[in-house]
């Protein structure tokens, strides 16, 4: 566990510098990265997604509206949901930060990376059933 937060917490750190060039969070990029698909997805999704809770994306979302990065529609096909989208704005934002922060990011081998890739998806899989069958 010791090896997988040093490095959670190196690569937030390494993150994060690259993203306060931009003026942009760590969360904020998480929500921008996930809307750069161009699909919009539903609020819950979101935060899920991005780890917040309901009402702190909520407040999120609402600054990320203001500096007219992010809108909100109704979903068409249920109008209960609100479906958040970049907006072009959004999107040159989230371009130009990725481009940073993919500059910035130590770079691994095609095999290596695909093997870092397997492994953590196969971790993160493990502990979301291990996490979903302890609340049943």
């Amino acid at each position: 566990m010791h090896l997988l937060t040093r490095a959670e917490r190196l690569a937030a750190r390494r993150l994060q510098a690259a993203l306060d060039e931009h003026g942009c969070s760590l969360d904020a990029w998480r929500v921008l990265s996930l809307l750069a698909d161009g699909e919009g997805h539903p609020m819950a999704a979101v935060a899920e997604a991005a780890f917040l809770p309901p009402p702190t994306l909520t407040k999120l979302v609402d600054q990320l509206v203001d500096q007219n990065l992010v809108y909100r529609r109704v979903d068409p096909l249920d109008r209960r949901r609100i479906l958040a989208h970049l907006t072009p704005r959004g999107e040159d934002h989230w371009r130009r930060v990725d481009r940073e922060v993919r500059a910035q990011w130590p770079v691994l081998s095609d095999g290596d990376d695909e093997l870092l890739r397997g492994l953590l998806n196969r971790l993160a899989d493990t502990l979301d059933g291990a996490t979903a069958e302890s609340s049943v």
